[in-house]
């Protein structure tokens, strides 16, 4: 019974072999957090007095329900924050290969710079950053 080639070739990739070492690590931690959980849950201290038991805000006293309705211009601001960051973080990798993308490169960033303006331009107009109504 010969061995397979495909076993003796040290240049062969992507077979079940070559991913043994991440599924044993995976393996482990896997193991590692469960046993860590059980013996914090096994050995640890059980005793729940009221100062344990009682809602921690930073040493404040709580006060009123925390269920009150809140401003949907918050959302709106963070949601805008991140889209436009994330849109920020593409000239990026730009500035970079800002001499070997040429004149195509330097055109298509500023078609997306344009579209960029658009997007900012029309929320400004739709007021989506005035706090005031």
């Amino acid at each position: 019974m010969s061995i397979p080639h495909i076993l003796l070739d040290a240049q062969a990739t992507g077979t079940t072999y070559d991913y043994l070492p991440i599924a044993i690590q995976l393996i482990f931690a896997a193991g590692f957090v469960a046993t860590m959980m059980f013996l914090t849950h096994f050995f640890g201290p059980k005793r729940k007095t009221t100062d344990k038991l009682a809602t921690f805000a930073s040493g404040i006293s709580t006060h009123g329900d925390a269920r009150q309705p809140m401003a949907i211009k918050y959302f709106l601001v963070a949601i805008l924050f991140v889209l436009f960051d994330v849109e920020v973080i593409f000239f990026y990798p730009y500035a970079v290969n800002f001499r070997g993308l040429g004149w195509t490169g330097f055109t298509e960033i500023l078609l997306f710079l344009a579209f960029f303006l658009v997007g900012f331009i029309y929320i400004i107009k739709r007021g989506a950053l005035k706090w005031e109504d």
